[in-house]
């Protein structure tokens, strides 16, 4: 079972979304995000490295474009319908083509794009608190502050959040994907890679424990498959 990185923003919870809690089984629509574009950026450690196959899935109006990590994870590749692939001309990917794309993960459902949902376990809940200043005094336009950022473990998501903070950051066990973070966590607990039985590394760890470690493994990219 592969460990993701991912992020729900404070308004999407707000809206529409259901609180939850450490070892709940979740089903959300995903959408691989610029990182750049969340917060102001500034997620080098959280990001996620998705490889696979590229598909279009029936939506309410047209098709979706998405990627699959493994059998288990599928991410849409923009949250605009027409911009299906970001930063590339949509005649160089096809339907059917693999490609490999970095970003962040984050829970999508207001879009416009009715993504599949990847249905995972909730092994780690921070909330993520973000700085922010006007960018011209008296001018009431807001922007996220470089470095301005922090993070808390909890056990429950809130339903309703502090002014500062900007939503949550969950790890994620998704069966059927690997993942570097899980790599990460195996070469933690000394289990071989090879032969592991699928959620091996998770496995013993109460949840106290299990976020912490997760919390700290996380801040550092590691080798291995998948993303983190």
């Amino acid at each position: 079972m592969g460990l993701w990185h991912v992020f729900y923003a404070d308004w999407q919870m707000e809206c529409c979304g259901t609180p939850f809690s450490l070892g709940d089984e979740v089903s959300w629509p995903l959408l691989l995000s610029d990182a750049d574009g969340v917060l102001g950026g500034g997620w080098l450690d959280r990001l996620a490295e998705i490889a696979g196959p590229v598909e279009d899935v029936p939506r309410r109006a047209g098709t979706a474009r998405v990627v699959r990590e493994g059998a288990g994870l599928t991410a849409g590749l923009s949250e605009d319908p027409v911009d299906l692939v970001p930063g590339e001309d949509l005649g160089e990917v096809e339907p059917g083509d693999r490609i490999r794309r970095a970003g962040l993960l984050t829970v999508e459902s207001h879009c416009g794009v009715d993504l599949p949902d990847t249905r995972g376990r909730v092994r780690a809940i921070q909330v993520v608190a973000q700085g922010f200043a006007e960018v011209v005094p008296g001018s009431g336009t807001w922007e996220p502050v470089a470095g301005e950022r922090s993070l808390r473990p909890v056990r429950e998501c809130p339903k309703w959040f502090a002014e500062a903070d900007a939503g949550v950051l969950v790890t994620l066990e998704v069966p059927r994907t690997d993942s570097r973070l899980s790599y990460a966590l195996r070469e933690h607990r000394g289990i071989p890679h090879e032969g592991a039985a699928p959620g091996a590394e998770t496995e013993g760890l109460p949840p106290e424990t299990l976020a912490a470690v997760l919390e700290i493994l996380g801040r550092a990219p590691s080798g291995g498959p998948g993303g983190t």
